[in-house]
């Protein structure tokens, strides 16, 4: 594929003392008969600090998404007993001790908004580490291309089949693996409704043939999905797709860690062997041999040499395969490494490298994400455990008595949103106005209920005042809601 640099495109800083007819060894050249090897992206296999903690977080990611529908919370009788779950017959989005109802949407919002500045905070430290190690779709393509190379091979060896006319044995082998491909769509898309129904009811439904044309339709739906971008997209979804590449390049940090080639050392590129005869004579020559393993370990096809990338995601692999080549070579490793733009450009000039993790726009952000992570803590803490919501009567607003007062009609819309039932008393904090409810009083809410109660207010002629109804259970206010008290004008 053709990588798109940024506007920061790398100049190779010329070298006098290296030879100008150094030889460069470039990539074995693919075999002509299939013109779809001259576009596919094969990415080799490498071992390093940055492959295990990739592996790390693939395990840890699909543990969570695969276990956690399983994960019990006791919230009382009549209660989902799952610790998160989305009930779309209820309107409820339960998270352990939390529950979320419809007319709290901005508590999502408020989680959408922290999310975007973790990952703002994520991009000026490190770029778009998100991306390489615990992005969906990163997961999933690691998976897939696992499978891959244990039942088709490595690097070398696919390509050399993909170059070679199909046989039994191989046909064998690209059935297992789309036939292993398919059942883990086919877990994934099951693994996501369980997140909207009770895992273990819905897995036996599942199994009987009991459940919904719906849930069976949207397993199919996410499956497909998860089988064509996560087996056969892959890097087209990194590079094209999501719109997160364009929004990090706006946002990029020249002293953010990416991953980065360090120019000024590996230039001019020349085989092992002729840089250690320049060595050896005293002359400078470049570590970068041109082996071409950055680029045959990338998951997204690009050469880290040329550049900052904007479809690099920062995954680490060329680092580990550099790594290893330099250690082979007794050289220095970092070659390749995680490094801010601005000390590749001080690394030129030969001045010393300077880190700031901790700078006025990472503190910045960093207290952004603290206090909003807080206050919304906080908030859903102390989130109320009801509501009371006041409909005042329009026609008419008002009504004179024969003796001359005024009166007021309400209805009062009350819900209990706890797992217990409630018996609400009504009161009203004004000692001037008097309240009639149609109704006993108190009030009795079950759990998770919505009352509506008829209410009378009475005063004297001419007041045009607030007025402001106060539930109690027992001697404690619960909840209280404010409206106005109408009357015509003396």
């Amino acid at each position: 594929m053709v990588a798109l640099d940024i506007s920061h495109a790398r100049r190779r800083p010329p070298t006098a003392s290296a030879p100008e007819t150094a030889e460069r060894r470039q990539p074995a050249p693919l075999k002509p008969q299939s013109r779809r090897l001259d576009t596919l992206v094969v990415p080799q296999s490498v071992k390093g600090r940055f492959r295990r903690l990739k592996w790390l977080a693939l395990t840890f990611c699909l543990a969570v998404y695969g276990l956690l529908p399983f994960l019990r919370w006791n919230r009382g009788v009549g209660e989902p007993g799952q610790a998160v779950l989305l009930d779309v017959e209820k309107g409820r989005l339960y998270a352990f001790s939390i529950e979320i109802w419809p007319q709290e949407f901005y508590y999502l919002t408020g989680l959408l908004i922290l999310a975007s500045l973790v990952l703002i905070l994520l991009n000026a430290l490190a770029g778009r580490v998100w991306c390489g190690f615990l992005c969906p779709q990163t997961v999933w393509t690691d998976l897939f291309m696992a499978i891959e190379r244990g039942i088709e091979g490595d690097r070398r060896e696919r390509l050399r089949k993909l170059g070679s006319p199909m046989s039994l044995r191989r046909a064998a082998g690209i059935a297992l693996k789309h036939a292993i491909w398919l059942a883990i769509a086919l877990w994934t898309g099951t693994g996501l409704i369980l997140y909207f129904a009770d895992a273990f009811e819905t897995l036996r439904a599942l199994a009987t043939g009991a459940a919904s044309s719906v849930a069976y339709a949207w397993i199919g739906i996410i499956a497909a999905l998860t089988y064509t971008l996560a087996g056969f997209a892959r890097e087209q979804v990194c590079t094209w797709m999501c719109p997160w590449p364009r929004l990090q390049g706006a946002i990029w940090d020249p002293e953010a860690l990416t991953v980065n080639y360090r120019d000024y050392r590996g230039e001019q590129r020349i085989s092992a062997k002729k840089a250690e005869e320049l060595r050896r004579s005293g002359q400078p020559a470049g570590d970068c041999v041109d082996c071409f393993q950055c680029v045959a370990v990338c998951p997204i096809g690009i050469d880290i040499r040329e550049g900052p990338n904007f479809a690099c995601i920062n995954c680490g692999l060329c680092v580990d395969a550099c790594d290893s080549v330099m250690t082979k070579l007794n050289r220095p490793p970092g070659l390749i490494a995680y490094e801010s733009w601005t000390n590749i450009e001080r690394g030129r000039a030969g001045q010393p490298p300077l880190r700031r993790m901790l700078r006025p726009k990472t503190l910045a952000l960093l207290a952004l994400v603290t206090v909003f992570a807080c206050g919304l803590g906080i908030a859903l803490q102390n989130r109320s455990t009801g509501s009371i919501t006041v409909l005042h009567d329009r026609n008419p607003m008002w009504t004179t008595l024969a003796s001359g007062k005024i009166r007021n009609g309400y209805t009062l819309r009350i819900t209990n949103k706890t797992g217990l039932p409630q018996s609400l008393t009504l009161v009203l904090q004004e000692s001037d106005l008097t309240l009639t409810l149609l109704g006993p009083n108190p009030v009795p809410v079950e759990p998770g209920a919505t009352v509506d109660v008829r209410a009378m207010v009475t005063g004297d002629a001419g007041q045009a005042t607030s007025v402001t109804f106060e539930a109690r259970e027992g001697d404690r206010a619960a909840l209280a809601a404010k409206d106005r008290f109408a009357s015509p004008p003396k």
